[in-house]
C-alpha cells in the first residue's frame, strides 16, 4: 500500500467490497441487542445538500458505533417522494412528476452511496410507489370506521400560490411553509384525522421521551395547548339563541364587558343579512391573516352586531362585536371581553370606547401597579366588585364561580386544547388518492380495492389536478351503484408519518406489517433530523404510531425512544444590489474573497468587474441564495471521509455549522497524515502488552490510547460530540507522531496505539480505516471489530504536571509522582530555577498546593 492517500481508489474498492458482501443487510437475530438507526428521509429534489450529509452521516456515525458495541443494528433509507416540488417541476418542464422523481432518486441514491453510509437498501421505500401507499389507503380506511377520520366543510389555511390547503402546522407567520405566500382563509369540504381524540394522551406520554430534546418537547406542549376551563352560555336578548364561550379565567368573569364573536360566527352572518356595512367588514376580516402571532400585533378592528347578550351571572346586557382577533377555529368563536384584565381587550374596549371594568386587584402586600387607564391588569389577585366572591383569590375564584356556574345549570367545568384535527386532504395532483368514493345515491362509501392507484401517466399544463373532471379516474362502480372517486389526495405528511414502520418490514405484500418483524426492530432507538418538525412531522408520526398500536399493528408507545435535532449548514452569502435596490446572490466561484488571519472573509469582489460585493453574513445553504456547497464536487476532489469527517469536526450536531473551505482542507490532512502513518508502521507485529514491563514513553502514549478510548466512547454513545471524539483521535495522532520507535516494545506501544486510532476513527472515516485494516493483514471487516474497551488500570497517570505560580503568575511546570505529598510538591516547586528567580529576597506569606494540578506561592 503507498503512503500517498488516494481517496478515488481507497472509496471505490472499499465499497465494492460492502456490497458484494451485503455488509449491512439488517436481518433479525433475537440473540442479539436490536439497535434501529434512522435519519428522516429525503425529498428526492434533484441532488444532496450539505445539510443532508451532516445529518445522515451523524446517523452513519452512530450506527456504525453501536455496531461495534456487537449489537444488530438497521440503518434504511428511502425516499419521501410525493410533494409539491415534483409536481411544480413537471408543470414548469411539461414533464410527469413521477418521471421527474425517479431520475432524483437514482442520482441521489449514487450520492448517498459514494458516502458509504451503511444502509441496507433492500429496505428501500419511496412513498409514490403504490405499494407502499396503499396500505396508507387501506389504514385510512380503518380510521373511517373508526370514526377517527372524517370530512367536513370548515375554513382553512388556503396557499393561492400552491392552490392547496395548508394544515395550521404548515402556516408560520402567516406565510405558506413551502413558498411564503401570504394565506388566505377559505371554506372547503375538507378530510380530517381526529388527532385530538388522542390530544391527553399525546400530551402526557411528551413526559415520558426522556432521550427527547426538552426544546422539541416544550414546543409540542405548547402546539398542544392543553387549558382546563369552564363553557358556559350567554343569552342573547330577544332571541331564544345563545352563544357558548369557553374561559380559563372564571374569576374575571363580573368583568365582561363585551362578547367578541369571530367573522364566521352564525350570529355575525345573521346580524350582517341587514347591514350591509357589517357584511363587508366580515369579507375584510375574511381575507386576513390567520396566524395568531399576527393577531396578537395587529391593529384589532370590530363592528358591533346590535345584538345583546345576557351576563350570565348579574344579568346585565353587554353588546356582542364582530372583531378580528377572534377565530372561529378555535374553541366555539366568541370570547367574553374583559378588557380590565386582559390586554387584548383592553386595546379593543379601549379603541371603541368600551366599558373597561376593574374586578380583580394586587393582593395586600404586592407591589405590583395597577392602572387600568394605562393598560389592563393581567395577573392574579383578590376580586373586587364580584358580588358575592368579593375578598376570594382569583385561585379560589376560578374553583367557586365555576361550581356556581356548574350548579345554576349555567356552565360546566371542560378541557379544551389548542391544537386542531388534522387536515389531510390537499387539492394537487402528485399524492396518494384519497380511498373514498361518493355514490351517485349521496352516500360517501370507502374504496374497496386497494391500492386506489395515481394515474401516472396523466400530464400537468398547470396547478389544476388532471383527476377532476377524469372520468377514467373517477368514475367506479362499488356493489353494483355508479360513484365518482375522491380527488383529493393525502397531505405528505402522511406518508412520512409511518414510513419507519415500513422500514421494518418493506416487502410485507399481504399487510400494512409484518407485526411479528415490525415489533423486534421498534421503537427506533435513535430518530435524527431537523428541530423545524417538531409540531409537524414529529406530532404527527407520534400520532400515528398511536394509531397503529391500537389497530394491533405495533406494541410499543412511541414511535422513538431518542431524538437528535441537527443545526442548520450555513454558509457565507455574497450580495449586490441594482439600481433599485433588487438583491443579486453570488456564488462564492463568482467573488475574490479577502480573509483575515482567523479565515473570516472581511471584503469580496466580483471577479469579472472588480465591482464590491455586499458580504451578507453566514446564512443557511440554498440555491435561492447562491451559497451551497455542491458534495459532489468535494466527495471528487477530496473523498466521502473527508466530507464526513468536517462535517462531524465542524461543530456540535445540535448548533449550527459555518461553512469552511480551510476546515475542509484541514480534515483532508488529518487523514492523509494518519493514513501515512499508518502505513509506515503498518508491518510492526502485534503483541501483547504488560503494563509493567513499560518505560516512562511507552506508558504515556499506551495511557493516552486508553483515555482516548474511554473519552470517543463516552462522546460517540452518550453525549453524541463527535466534533470532541474527534478531536482527541487527532490529539492521539499527534502523540503517536512523536512516538519514537526504537525497540521491540516500542513497536507494540504504537501498534497498539495506532490499531486504537483508526478503530475509534472508522465510524466516521469507513473507507480509509476498512483500507488500513487490510493493508494490516487483519481479516474481518472493521465494522465487525469489537469496539475497544479502556483500562482502568491503565488510565492512572505514573506523574503528572503541575503548574508553578507565584503571586498567582505563571512561573513554570514541572512533572511530580502522581502520589507525591503537598510537602514534596512544595519543595519541588521552590526549587524550580525560575520560581527561585521570583521569591529570591522576598518573605513567603503562603503556599497554595493543589495536588494533581498546581502550586502558588504568596510571596512580598
Amino acid at each position: 500500500m503507498t503512503q500517498e492517500y488516494n481517496h478515488s481508489q481507497v472509496e471505490s474498492s472499499v465499497q465494492q467490497i460492502w456490497n458484494e458482501n451485503q455488509v449491512f443487510k439488517a436481518v433479525k437475530d433475537t440473540s442479539k441487542e436490536k439497535y434501529y438507526c434512522l435519519s428522516m428521509l429525503p425529498y428526492p429534489s434533484g441532488r444532496l445538500h450539505m445539510g443532508h450529509v451532516r445529518n445522515y452521516t451523524i446517523g452513519d456515525v452512530i450506527s456504525r458505533y453501536q455496531r461495534m458495541l456487537g449489537k444488530n443494528v438497521l440503518q434504511p433509507m428511502g425516499w419521501d417522494a410525493f410533494g409539491l416540488p415534483a409536481e411544480n417541476a413537471a408543470i414548469k418542464n411539461k414533464a410527469q412528476p413521477s418521471e421527474w422523481t425517479k431520475e432524483n432518486i437514482a442520482y441521489m441514491k449514487k450520492q448517498l452511496q459514494s458516502l458509504g453510509f451503511a444502509y441496507d437498501w433492500d429496505r428501500e421505500v419511496t412513498t409514490c410507489e403504490p405499494e407502499y401507499y396503499k396500505w396508507e389507503q387501506w389504514f385510512f380506511t380503518q380510521l373511517i370506521e373508526k370514526g377517527l377520520a372524517y370530512k367536513k366543510k370548515s375554513a382553512v389555511n388556503w396557499c393561492p400560490n400552491d392552490e392547496t390547503v395548508l394544515a395550521n402546522e404548515q402556516v408560520h407567520d402567516g406565510l405558506c411553509w413551502r413558498c411564503d405566500t401570504p394565506v388566505e382563509k377559505k371554506e372547503i369540504d375538507q378530510w380530517n384525522l381526529k388527532i385530538t381524540a388522542y390530544a391527553e394522551e399525546l400530551l402526557a406520554s411528551i413526559d415520558k421521551l426522556d432521550g427527547w430534546p426538552d426544546s422539541v418537547k416544550t414546543q409540542q406542549r405548547n402546539w398542544i395547548g392543553r387549558s382546563e376551563g369552564v363553557e358556559m352560555t350567554f343569552k342573547l336578548a330577544d332571541s331564544n339563541d345563545s352563544v357558548s364561550i369557553y374561559t380559563t379565567r372564571a374569576d374575571t368573569l363580573m368583568g365582561v364587558t363585551y362578547v367578541a364573536v369571530a367573522a364566521k360566527h352564525p350570529i355575525a352572518a345573521k346580524a350582517a343579512q341587514s347591514n350591509p356595512e357589517l357584511a363587508a367588514f366580515i369579507a375584510e376580516c375574511n381575507q386576513s391573516t390567520t396566524a395568531e402571532a399576527d393577531i396578537a400585533t395587529m391593529e384589532k378592528k370590530g363592528m358591533s352586531t346590535g345584538v345583546k347578550a345576557i351576563h350570565p351571572v348579574t344579568g346585565d346586557l353587554v353588546d356582542v362585536w364582530v372583531a378580528n382577533f377572534v377565530l372561529m377555529d378555535y374553541g366555539s368563536g366568541a370570547v367574553m371581553a374583559v378588557p380590565g384584565h386582559d390586554q387584548r381587550d383592553w386595546e379593543f374596549a379601549h379603541k371603541y370606547g368600551i366599558e373597561i371594568k376593574q374586578v380583580i386587584q394586587p393582593n395586600e402586600g404586592s407591589d405590583i401597579e395597577c392602572d387600568l387607564s394605562k393598560a389592563a391588569f393581567t395577573e392574579k389577585g383578590t376580586l373586587v366588585n364580584s358580588g358575592e366572591f368579593d375578598g376570594q383569590t382569583s385561585e379560589q375564584a376560578l374553583e367557586s364561580i365555576a361550581d356556581w356556574l356548574v350548579t345554576q345549570g349555567l356552565g360546566q367545568k371542560q378541557v379544551n386544547y389548542r391544537m386542531r384535527d388534522w387536515g389531510v386532504s390537499r387539492q394537487r395532483f402528485w399524492g396518494a388518492p384519497i380511498p373514498m368514493v361518493r355514490l351517485e345515491t349521496g352516500e360517501m362509501v370507502t374504496a374497496k380495492e386497494f391500492p386506489v392507484e395515481l394515474p401516472t401517466h396523466l400530464r400537468l399544463d398547470d396547478a389544476n389536478s388532471p383527476l377532476v373532471d377524469n372520468p377514467d379516474f373517477q368514475d367506479v362502480v362499488i356493489d353494483g351503484v355508479k360513484g365518482k372517486r375522491e380527488t383529493d389526495t393525502f397531505d405528505t405528511f402522511m406518508e412520512s408519518s409511518w414510513y419507519y414502520a415500513r422500514y421494518t418490514t418493506p416487502n410485507s405484500h399481504d399487510a400494512m406489517l409484518d407485526s411479528e418483524e415490525a415489533n423486534y426492530w421498534l421503537p427506533v432507538d435513535q430518530y435524527i433530523g431537523g428541530i423545524e418538525h417538531a409540531t409537524m412531522h414529529l406530532l404527527y408520526f407520534r400520532f400515528f404510531h398511536k394509531l397503529m398500536r391500537d389497530a394491533g399493528l405495533v406494541d410499543s408507545d412511541e414511535p422513538a425512544t431518542n431524538l437528535l435535532t441537527q443545526g442548520m449548514v450555513l454558509s457565507e452569502t455574497f450580495v449586490t444590489k441594482d439600481e433599485k435596490g433588487g438583491k443579486h446572490y453570488h456564488t462564492i466561484d463568482e467573488v475574490e474573497v479577502e480573509k483575515d488571519s482567523k479565515g473570516k472573509a472581511i471584503k469580496a469582489t466580483l471577479k469579472a468587474t472588480g465591482e464590491e460585493v455586499i458580504l451578507a453574513g453566514m446564512e443557511k445553504m440554498s440555491k435561492s441564495k447562491m451559497n451551497g456547497v455542491d458534495p459532489q464536487a468535494l466527495i471528487d476532489q477530496f473523498g466521502a471521509d473527508t466530507a464526513r469527517l468536517y462535517t462531524m469536526f465542524a461543530s456540535p450536531p445540535e448548533q449550527s455549522l459555518e461553512w469552511r473551505d480551510d476546515g475542509v482542507q484541514g480534515a483532508h490532512k488529518f487523514i492523509k497524515r494518519l493514513w501515512k502513518l499508518y502505513v509506515e508502521n503498518a508491518l510492526i507485529e502485534k503483541t501483547a502488552i504488560t503494563l509493567a514491563d513499560l518505560n516512562k514513553e511507552q506508558k504515556a502514549l499506551f495511557s493516552k490510547t486508553h483515555q482516548t478510548i474511554a473519552k470517543v466512547s463516552d462522546d460517540y454513545g452518550r453525549r453524541h460530540s463527535f466534533n470532541t471524539a474527534i478531536a482527541a483521535i487527532m490529539e492521539l495522532t499527534n502523540a503517536i507522531a512523536k512516538f519514537e520507535v526504537s525497540s521491540e516494545q516500542d513497536g507494540a506501544v504504537i501498534k497498539f496505539a495506532l490499531d486504537t486510532a483508526v478503530l475509534l476513527l472508522s465510524p466516521v472515516a469507513p473507507h480509509m480505516a476498512q483500507a488500513l485494516w487490510q493493508a494490516a493483514g487483519y481479516h474481518n471487516l472493521i465494522v465487525d471489530e469489537p469496539w475497544p474497551v479502556h483500562d482502568e488500570t491503565a488510565l492512572v497517570k505514573d506523574v503528572v504536571t503541575i503548574v508553578l505560580q507565584v503571586n498567582g503568575k505563571l512561573r513554570g511546570k514541572i512533572e511530580v509522582a502522581a502520589d507525591a505529598s503537598k510537602e514534596e510538591i512544595e519543595a519541588l516547586a521552590k526549587d524550580d530555577e525560575n520560581v527561585a528567580k521570583h521569591i529570591e529576597g522576598k518573605t513567603i506569606r503562603k503556599v497554595i498546593v493543589v495536588p494533581g494540578r498546581l502550586v502558588n506561592i504568596v510571596a512580598n
